[in-house]
């Protein structure tokens, strides 16, 4: 049975790949720009927020949980990180605040889901709320400009060896330390026996409680992470950034495999999703397709990748 769930992951694995490939095969031909270094760099970087708050994404999800507050966390530390700057602290103190109040906000959404016992979409919808209306309190709906040019080195710097934007150097550590974690400790392996079975789980030893109390600790680090990324991206801390970012780190999760009732899927899948979905998001604004039918196609993706998900399920039944 595990020789087959194994196959079948790696042949979804090389299914996405193919996709990926395909897209890349027909929008060489579709647009002479495509496959320009200047379009190559902003897919990149398009990739990179997605893609980090993507990683996060997958712990919770592996568990069997949804975090849906990670656009409001990314609004918080814009509106944190673009105060700070403007009254004139150290940038790397005013990205310790900022993280402090990204762990706060895994530890509330931990705590309510592993302790109080709330539903994840219950609890997380609401810290969304409450972050989304705290941030816009906050910066009384107004944006704060920022101006230092150490942070803004985060979302619009490069590094001096091949020229590689900054943000892209960062996606590439997070999904790194994230794979070690998931394949090479006991804390990844917690994640996936929480997700396959929580009460088998805990009756083996896991603290489950803790553990998933962690995983959302993580999702909030990696909403951090990206909030900075934007921040300095557009030079300004916005109340309002981060809106419906939970939206594609969840499709790049269900599209990357990664099993929405939890303990199935791989941070390599969701590489592969993310890609898709940067990619998929890029061509289509290179073919002048209207944002309104992107959101649809996005929507169709994440129903064709849970109804895989549903058919695989029913085939091992």
């Amino acid at each position: 049975m595990t020789e087959k769930k194994d196959m079948g992951k790696i042949l979804r694995q090389f299914g996405l790949l193919f996709v990926v490939l395909i897209i890349i095969v027909v929008m060489s031909f579709l647009s002479p720009v495509f496959m320009t270094q200047k379009n190559i760099i902003n897919i990149l970087r398009q990739i990179s927020m997605n893609g980090i708050l993507a990683v996060g994404m997958t712990f919770v999800i592996l568990t069997g949980g949804i975090d849906l507050s990670v656009g409001s966390v990314v609004g918080i530390t814009g509106v944190i990180c673009g105060s700070f700057l403007e009254r004139g602290m150290a940038w790397p103190l005013v990205c310790l605040i900022a993280l402090v109040m990204a762990l706060l906000c895994g530890f509330i959404n931990g705590y309510l889901i592993s302790y109080v016992g709330f539903q994840p979409f219950i609890a997380t919808l609401s810290t969304m709320t409450i972050g989304r209306g705290f941030a816009l309190a906050y910066s009384n709906g107004k944006p704060y400009m920022i101006k230092d040019p150490s942070f803004l080195v985060f979302g619009q710097g490069y590094t001096p060896l091949f020229h590689i934007p900054v943000p892209v150097v960062l996606l590439v550590l997070v999904c790194i330390l994230g794979l070690v974690i998931l394949n090479t400790t006991s804390f990844g392996r917690y994640v996936y026996a929480i997700g396959g079975n929580k009460n088998a789980a805990k009756l083996s030893g896991v603290r489950t409680q803790r553990i998933e109390m962690m995983v959302y600790i993580i999702s909030s680090i990696c909403a951090c992470v990206v909030g900075m990324i934007l921040a300095a991206r557009i030079s300004s801390g916005q109340p309002t950034a981060g809106e419906s970012y939970e939206m594609d780190a969840i499709a790049a999760t269900a599209i990357g495999g990664t099993s929405m009732s939890g303990g199935i899927g791989s941070l390599t899948g969701t590489v592969l999703g993310f890609v898709i979905i940067g990619l998929l998001s890029n061509s289509m604004n290179l073919m002048n397709i209207n944002s309104f039918y992107q959101q649809i196609v996005k929507g169709l993706l994440i129903i064709v990748a849970v109804f895989l998900d549903m058919r695989t399920k029913g085939s091992k039944n």
